[in-house]
């Protein structure tokens, strides 16, 4: 057995009231973790927060309101280059139109520009992704200005604002639970959504931005039934994008497929079930460290527990060890990110164990290489790290 062991840290609570569309990302240049969310003990406004991870535990700065009125389908991201994170979401202080917002962390604390408006029209279902090869965040969204439609916008930031290109539909029909993610290999953004014009089956389509536009190939099916909760992730290490979602076709069993993305369309292999119970709140990111993609999700058939499953891609399938529970309570809104610096995942998710508080822990996915040529046995007692003693064979 190599490598450090597997495990959950201590909870913190980073809002101590009942929190929605709870959504993380990782700012590479200042090493924090930045959760927006929604604040029911505030009005519902919008609100971030920058989390500072040390070991296997999270501490939290003061919450910092980005929007003076109810926010809600909120996506975040982390723009790399202008190193700046910026919050995309529903205002529902101006008739739920898209609306983006530009966050500067210092120290623990963050600031924000001017809000944006880049839909004139309810937002739903709100995802977003940076393209760090154009230097530009692409957010894709259902617009329900324009029969519900699949679109994506492409922003560039500059300063504390951002400015935004022409909306572009990417599915002509109603398009569910979206989400992008940014395949560095082959430059392309990668949309993740429910066709509610072909039996919301899943599908995923590649975009390619040019400029301040982006343009779409071939729509492809990687689920035939129904799919919810979903969540995509990109594998830097084998250049593969991870989708994660509720399965309806199976008993909405946790499943992920991998994608290829080649030129402009996306192969995929056969999806994998993590979770052999229905799988929601879906949220999935890569570990380049350990290379696996950690999924965390509330487990229907664990009283919705929040746990996590931990996957290996090989080839263009992924493989599942067993799950791990990080709350022993009912969660919702499961967010992952990962924290390059400190090597940690971290989960943030609202807490129904403890009056719904915003919540989060620090996981580590553990590097070890235990199989059945390098099991040696069990201890015949109790034995600290570092530690001899003798192992019953």
């Amino acid at each position: 057995i190599t490598g450090a062991a597997q495990g959950v840290g201590a909870e913190s609570v980073f809002e101590s009231a009942q929190t929605d569309w709870v959504t993380a990302t990782f700012d590479s240049n200042s090493n924090k973790v930045v959760i927006a969310y929604k604040d029911d003990g505030n009005s519902s406004y919008g609100t971030a927060v920058v989390g500072t991870v040390s070991g296997t535990s999270i501490s939290f700065g003061t919450p910092v309101v980005f929007e003076n009125a109810f926010a809600q389908e909120i996506s975040i991201t982390f723009d790399s280059t202008a190193n700046k994170v910026v919050i995309s979401y529903a205002d529902g202080g101006n008739s739920y139109y898209g609306t983006a917002v530009v966050g500067t962390v210092s120290g623990t604390s963050i600031s924000f520009g001017t809000a944006v408006v880049f839909k004139s029209a309810y937002a739903g279902y709100v995802g977003s992704t940076f393209d760090s090869t154009n230097n530009k965040t692409v957010i894709c969204f259902r617009d329900a200005g324009n029969s519900t439609y699949g679109t994506a916008i492409v922003g560039t930031v500059s300063g504390t604002s951002i400015s935004f290109g022409s909306a572009v539909v990417f599915e002509t029909a109603d398009s569910r639970y979206t989400v992008a993610t940014f395949d560095s290999s082959a430059n392309k953004v990668v949309i993740a959504y429910g066709d509610a014009g072909n039996s919301n089956y899943g599908t995923a389509i590649v975009g390619t931005v040019s400029g301040t536009s982006i343009s779409f190939g071939t729509a492809v099916v990687f689920e035939t039934a129904a799919v919810a909760f979903l969540s995509v992730t990109f594998d830097s290490t084998n250049n593969k994008v991870v989708i994660a979602y509720n399965d309806a076709g199976n008993a909405y069993y946790g499943t992920a497929v991998v994608g290829t993305v080649s030129s402009t369309s996306i192969s995929f292999g056969t999806p994998v079930v993590y979770s052999g119970s229905k799988s929601n709140y879906i949220s999935a990111t890569f570990d380049s460290t350990a290379n696996k993609v950690v999924v965390a999700y509330n487990d229907d058939g664990n009283s919705g527990y929040g746990t996590t499953s931990v996957g290996t891609v090989s080839g263009t399938s992924i493989s599942f060890g067993a799950k791990a529970v990080f709350n022993t309570a009912n969660t919702f809104y499961n967010t992952t990110t990962y924290d390059s610096t400190n090597n940690k995942v971290v989960i943030g998710y609202r807490d129904a164990g403890n009056s719904f508080y915003g919540t989060a822990v620090v996981f580590t996915v553990g590097s070890t290489n235990l199989s059945a040529t390098t099991f040696l046995g069990i201890t015949s007692e109790a034995i600290s790290s570092g530690a001899t003693g003798a192992i019953n064979t």
